[in-house]
């Protein structure tokens, strides 16, 4: 990033800081306190959880929860980096415009593309689950209902961005009150004994059934990597940071929720999951919401399970809509992609650029339905190491800012990251192991395949873009 670019970048920020009702970069600040803190919590609560977590509990066992934990403080770690650059510089960009300030124009180039790539993936993906949960209840084509539900999402995503908060905010709500209300169930049963799972409910079943690491602490080691696939998205609170109404105020309170978020979600309720049905009922392709309701004697559980499932998919759908928009049109802003992503509509919104992305979609989930091969379940593998490369970068933008600030070469955050830069090399170390983990696991190394390829082309792409424009 050249001196002229920084300067402009950091007087967008001053114009972003402000109250208004739009921000530096021509946005419109319509996302207020309630729907970013919806936001964050929605980020961290997906598929991941509602049905990935089959899996992952009859591979580990109880200590699932531990390797929950572990990794929820890691994604606190990184959190509270991304919000100590936030605060510098609350940008739209978020890690791209980082990355493209602190470790160089090429790198800012890759992330703000490898970001895209991710979420239009995540896209394509979710909303074809979506409408294959829907033959839940009907027999509409699959066909039909991805193309409703993305030309609703997108046009959603063009009214405002108030209305992409305000689908957010009840997409989370649902979610959030699915787990909840499993914890208070859960917690009767243990307390008062009723339902089909009363007799048999105890704590105990955390450690009665072959110990807390029924299959040794190398399996739980392994379930890392799922883990933290379940997290993908947390980071997406940053990419709202330039249409915030006060960015300074709510989103050091939207990341510090990140503890509880993750202590009540994830921990608590695979806690009371566990103690109501011991961890041997559960396996890989059902959910644990669905076996535990089942367990209980409520058959209705699994018509609830699979409409938050489906919440969840459009939840992921919708934050995929807005994010890659603000991407390509950050990208154009930086001479980094077409120039036609830089076009907003009256209401303050990437017109082109989430055209672009939400017809990708389109076309993915057409191929996906026509040749649902190994072909395309390895471009969807990719998204794992693609979300992960966001965290890296962000760490590693907020060790350098760190260290400009302490010099007095960049004004300090006034949401400094504790423990930081030290936390943040710890966070980088236990990706750098979940990646080596994910190389051991046969299913899993496919998306460290992909890695490498998605790198030559993006590095292709950019010497061609800087013949072009020596200045990109």
């Amino acid at each position: 990033m050249t001196s002229a670019q920084v300067d402009q970048h950091r007087d967008g920020n001053e114009a972003a800081g402000a109250e208004g009702s739009e921000g530096g970069e021509g946005y419109q600040r319509g996302l207020g306190a309630r729907q970013i803190q919806m936001i964050a919590i929605g980020g961290a609560i997906g598929t991941g959880l509602f049905l990935g977590a089959g899996k992952g509990i009859s591979k580990a066992g109880p200590s699932l929860i531990l390797a929950y934990a572990v990794a929820g403080l890691i994604i606190f770690m990184i959190m509270r980096a991304l919000g100590e650059l936030l605060m510098y510089r609350p940008v739209s960009g978020s890690f791209s415009d980082y990355a493209r300030e602190f470790i160089g124009p090429f790198a800012g180039f890759v992330t703000g593309w490898t970001y895209w790539l991710f979420w239009v993936v995540t896209g394509i993906t979710e909303v074809t689950a979506a409408a294959k949960y829907i033959t839940y209840w009907t027999d509409i084509p699959q066909w039909l209902s991805a193309l409703v539900f993305t030309v609703v999402l997108y046009g959603a995503n063009l009214i405002s961005v108030k209305l992409f908060g305000e689908l957010e905010f009840w997409f989370s709500m649902v979610k959030v009150t699915a787990i909840i209300g499993m914890i208070l169930i859960c917690a009767g049963i243990l307390t008062i004994g009723f339902s089909d799972a009363g007799d048999t409910a105890s704590v105990a079943h955390l450690w009665n059934q072959g110990g807390f690491f029924p299959h040794g602490v190398d399996d739980t080691l392994m379930t890392l990597q799922m883990v933290m696939f379940a997290f993908l998205a947390v980071e997406l609170v940053g990419v709202t940071a330039g249409e915030s109404k006060d960015p300074k105020t709510v989103l050091p309170k939207a990341i510090n929720t990140v503890p509880w978020r993750i202590a009540v979600f994830y921990v608590g309720a695979l806690i009371m999951i566990l103690s109501v049905v011991p961890w041997t009922s559960f396996s890989a392709g059902n959910s644990p919401f669905v076996v535990a309701f089942e367990r209980m004697g409520l058959p209705a559980g699994a018509g609830i399970v699979n409409f938050v499932v489906l919440t969840a998919a459009l939840s992921s759908c919708n934050s995929g809509m807005y994010s890659t928009g603000r991407m390509l049109r950050d990208l154009a802003l930086n001479s980094q992609g077409p120039k036609a992503f830089t076009k907003l509509t009256s209401s303050g919104t990437p017109l082109i650029g989430t055209t672009f992305s939400a017809a990708l979609m389109l076309v993915g989930v057409w191929i996906n339905y026509q040749w649902p091969g190994k072909a395309f379940d390895y471009v969807v593998s990719f998204a794992t190491i693609s979300g992960m490369w966001a965290w890296i970068v962000i760490l590693i933008c907020q060790i350098r800012y760190r260290a400009k600030a302490d010099r007095g070469e960049l004004p300090r955050s006034e949401f400094r990251a504790p423990g930081a830069p030290w936390t943040s090399v710890i966070a980088l170390a236990f990706i750098g192991m979940v990646i080596v983990l994910m190389g051991i696991d046969k299913d899993a190394r496919v998306s460290l395949y992909c890695a490498p390829v998605w790198g030559l082309i993006l590095a292709v792409a950019y010497l061609v873009l800087r013949r072009r424009d020596p200045e990109a």
